[in-house]
């Protein structure tokens, strides 16, 4: 899939993220998480894994994670990259 314009999806709410997508040469993922030095690693492998299932080979994606689980992640991923993709 590929990005063609910014969006993005979810909120600020505790237990949810937001996350913003945006086209670029590269893939680049930035996170900020209130939990990062505890989960920051299991948060970046489980974005990674969901881009590699849409097949996102450049763009940069930013998150503000506020203690997700994998399913808000995957969910808030899935959804900021269909969107930017204007599927």
């Amino acid at each position: 899939m590929e990005i063609r314009r910014k969006a993005q999806a979810g909120t600020m709410q505790s237990s949810d993220m937001m996350v913003f997508v945006e086209p670029a040469q590269e893939l680049t993922i930035e996170i900020e998480s209130t939990v990062v030095k505890q989960f920051g690693h299991l948060i970046r492998q489980r974005i990674e894994g969901k881009l590699q299932q849409l097949d996102v080979r450049s763009g940069r994606i930013r998150v503000s994670d506020r203690g997700a689980l994998d399913y808000a992640i995957d969910a808030r991923v899935e959804t900021a990259i269909a969107r930017a993709a204007e599927e």
